[in-house]
């Protein structure tokens, strides 16, 4: 991809932008820098484009990145995310059954080499997850993001035996076409700015068509 269209675009105001990012594209620089010339052609800016990431996902993961237009934007929503203000859910397909059909998982993550390892010395790491179906082998899970440490889904769900497909850093014997099955499907937060409740959604490419 070396541009981004409208079909990416899932928000866009004088404050705020949200891309859905494809799966192997990094969020920086990469997106940031097609976001910014998506930005710059849709609004005509004639200088430099002020565009921040406000989290990132990682490489091989797909679905919605928040950017912040302009430097009060950022800063608020930075501290949105300190305070854990902004919702984050994501589905996934797993290997495996999980303990239950919902749960909570707490691990203490420790940021390795380029991986995240579980650990006493680690920081507490916790998502609650939903069983929305299962069939031959694989879960198709509703995760609701609590803390966003490095690797942290990932690094979690395999610790409990069910890595997500596609990725063989955390285990994963099944490939995977495109990245890895695990999709940053929906945000949930107040517009920084005008207050506004927003709900943002984008369905992974790999949500059942039964549910």
């Amino acid at each position: 991809m070396n541009h981004l269209d409208n079909a990416n675009i899932v928000y866009s105001d004088n404050h705020l932008l949200v891309v859905e990012k494809p799966a192997g594209m990094a969020t920086q620089p990469d997106l940031t820098e097609l976001a910014k010339a998506w930005v710059k052609k849709k609004y005509q800016k004639p200088g430099n484009v002020f565009l921040h990431p406000v989290h990132r996902l990682d490489k091989s993961v797909s679905g919605l990145v928040l950017f912040a237009r302009t430097s009060k934007a950022l800063s608020r929503l930075q501290e949105m995310m300190r305070e854990r203000k902004i919702e984050k859910i994501y589905h996934a397909l797993v290997e495996g059954k999980l303990p239950d059909d919902q749960g909570r998982l707490i691990h203490h993550l420790k940021h390795g080499s380029f991986r995240a390892e579980v650990s006493r010395e680690g920081k507490e790491s916790i998502l609650d997850y939903r069983v929305l179906k299962q069939d031959r082998g694989v879960s198709f899970l509703e995760i609701d993001l609590i803390t966003g440490r490095y690797h942290q889904i990932r690094a979690q769900l395999s610790a409990v035996g069910c890595p997500v497909l596609g990725d063989e850093k955390y285990g994963s014997k099944r490939l995977w076409p495109h990245g890895i099955a695990l999709h940053h499907s929906e945000m949930r937060f107040e517009h920084p700015v005008t207050k506004e409740s927003l709900v943002l959604k984008r369905k992974p490419n790999f949500f059942p068509k039964d549910l």
